[in-house]
């Protein structure tokens, strides 16, 4: 019988059934792609995180999926799979490095009290010009405060406050259309520094609850304007969680907890 490990960690919350869920999968050597993109389909989590060790050292590598696609960055299954490795997998060890896409990656624990710290590539935002479409999908009934885009398309739209934000229903067919790379909405927040939420229905994910990969743009955005080096961060979608981000050179690290929701195994395939 073929079997892989398998775990589901509700990453950025202290709580189970918050925050946002993500799978890890540990393999010898990472499935074929197809069966990883199957693996991610058939979870329909926001993302799920392939594990194999690293062929020079005791790292890892680290790919993502989502139910449709794979991509280049997503930071709470980093901290998902870091989670596991410290609580689970390999409970002696304090720090992990990850070989991904977007580069080595660090994760190291904190303690029960404030969990794992993730080292991310910082995202740039330049000032952008909104198009109509992308604001009706939102549904905004008022011009946004300010409108940036990253160097991959992804939108950051400012609005004016925490309501604002979590008031929005988007029509997601016509967001996927105006918005291919996701949107984040944000604002000031009301019990933290900042409030966000995160859209990205053209590549399966209508809403992520808590998104590491946006707060990688959001941290060095807010900080400027906030005049601070460490924020706190609430993203309020109808599930949410809760981070705290800083700025380092070209590095954005984010910390937060997560709660290990799943162990078990996935079988793929039966004894003949």
């Amino acid at each position: 019988m073929s079997s892989l490990p398998f775990y589901v960690v509700h990453a950025f919350t202290s709580e189970r059934f918050a925050g946002n869920p993500a799978a890890v999968v540990f393999d010898d050597l990472f499935p074929d792609v197809d069966v990883m993109q199957q693996i991610a389909a058939e979870n329909r989590l926001s993302e799920t995180a392939f594990l194999q060790p690293h062929r020079e050292n005791d790292d890892w590598d680290l790919r993502w999926f989502t139910p449709e696609v794979e991509v280049d960055l997503c930071g709470h299954a980093t901290l998902a799979a870091a989670y596991t490795i410290f609580q689970d997998v390999d409970p002696d060890v304090d720090r992990v490095t990850f070989h991904t896409a977007s580069g080595a990656l660090g994760a190291e624990w904190l303690g029960d009290a404030d969990g794992v710290r993730i080292d991310l590539p910082l995202v740039d935002v330049r000032e952008a010009r909104a198009t109509p479409q992308l604001l009706t999908s939102l549904g905004l009934s008022a011009a946004p405060k300010d409108v940036r885009a990253t160097p991959a398309g992804r939108w950051l739209v400012h609005l004016a406050d925490e309501a604002t934000v979590r008031g929005l229903t988007p029509d997601m067919a016509a967001l996927a259309a105006a918005a291919p790379q996701g949107v984040i909405v944000t604002a000031p927040g009301d019990d933290a520094d900042i409030a966000s939420r995160f859209f990205a229905p053209a590549i399966g994910v209508p809403e992520d609850p808590v998104t590491g990969s946006a707060h990688a743009a959001l941290v060095p955005y807010w900080c400027s304007r906030l005049g601070e080096k460490e924020i706190t961060c609430d993203q309020v979608g109808p599930r949410g969680g809760t981070l705290v981000g800083s700025q380092k050179g070209k590095r954005v690290l984010l910390s937060g907890t997560a709660v290990l929701y799943v162990r078990g195994e996935l079988v793929l395939q039966d004894e003949e």
